[in-house]
């Protein structure tokens, strides 16, 4: 649970069911010792959420009593804990496989798997809660599927991670207007690496259309390995100048309309797990994760600002204050992991 003491766990289940815990819970039916000596937990809240399996939970950072669920039977829905007899807001759109909630934002930056999205249409959208009653806001498209997003409160940025290798990024606008007239999103985004999986060959690389041909066509992780490899392809973001005209731009733009999918093979070189730094120390730092069990870490050094380092030792003597800890020194520039301009 987003707000202090952290005491709250939420977890969904194949049968649609959606549980929470109190893990600071003293009390006999909840907190039960076992004939083995160990402790068994109990909810001390369990609903019907979806239809099918809940594919992801996401806390609302403003207030705890909110939730949202996605499930398996391409509902969205945003639920208040203390009133659980039917949800704030449910949505059908297509199939979604992860979440981002942003804390000062109404809504939900979604991903979605590529099989129930109309031609165009597949990538990450943001959905208001339907407090606002704003329309989806198409944030990237993406070719395939988009296993994971995360969400970074202090960058007001998502990063998502696709079936096709690339970790992209994009920095949201103002959420709270509403984003109809944006204009130019494409100018918003941009790639943080890609990863492509190609065939090893003794006599040298070969050409891309010739490579993807030349992949073995199995499941097999043992068979892929020994007959092909990953190269990866880093984006220099220590600055932004003249960003849209670098080849790792438009390669991206290429990759969205033109990209071809080969789902007969094992997409070694796919992203299934993409996570920002919460801290606001470290609030540049990315990992991400895929099928080639490789995880890699990114520093976003164009997007940190001289505001952020003011903030720091701000925040700190602030969160001292509030939760009693023990007050120390604000931390000088140099310490933090935040890179200096």
């Amino acid at each position: 649970m987003p707000c202090k003491p952290h005491h709250h766990l939420a977890a969904g289940f194949y049968d649609g069911t959606v549980a929470v815990w109190n893990l600071l819970t003293k009390s006999l039916l909840q907190c039960v010792h076992q004939p083995d000596a160990s402790l068994k937990l109990y909810p001390f809240q369990c609903f019907l959420a979806h239809d099918q399996a809940v594919r992801s939970i996401e806390w609302c950072k403003a207030d705890s009593n909110f939730l949202v669920t996605v499930g398996s039977d391409r509902k969205i829905k945003f639920w208040d804990l203390r009133r659980l007899y039917e949800p704030i807001n449910s949505i059908k759109r297509f199939l979604s496989t992860e979440v981002a909630w942003l804390l000062p934002y109404n809504g939900i930056t979604v991903a979605q798997d590529n099989c129930y999205a109309p031609y165009g249409l597949c990538g990450i959208h943001y959905i208001d809660a339907g407090y606002l009653g704003f329309k989806a806001y198409f944030v990237a498209p993406r070719k395939g599927t988009v296993w994971s997003i995360s969400g970074s409160d202090w960058l007001n940025t998502v990063a998502a991670g696709d079936i096709t290798g690339e970790l992209v990024a994009a920095v949201l606008p103002d959420l709270a207007v509403n984003p109809l007239n944006i204009k130019r999103s494409s100018d918003r985004r941009f790639p943080v690496y890609k990863a492509d999986l190609l065939p090893y060959n003794p006599e040298g690389p070969e050409r891309t259309e010739q490579a993807e041909q030349a992949l073995p066509r199995t499941q097999r992780y043992s068979e892929m390995v020994a007959r092909s490899y990953i190269r990866f392809q880093d984006t220099d973001l220590r600055s932004f100048q003249n960003f849209p005209s670098r080849e790792p731009m438009r390669r991206m733009h290429t990759q969205e309309l033109k990209a071809e999918l080969s789902l007969d093979r094992l997409q070694l070189e796919a992203l299934h797990k993409v996570r920002f730094s919460p801290n606001l120390d470290s609030q540049g730092w990315l990992v991400s994760g895929g099928q080639a069990g490789i995880v890699r870490a990114h520093c976003l050094v164009g997007l940190a600002s001289g505001v952020g380092h003011q903030l720091l030792p701000e925040c700190q003597a602030r969160f001292s204050i509030l939760y009693g800890d023990t007050p120390s020194s604000p931390a000088s520039p140099d310490d933090s992991l935040l890179p200096v301009e």
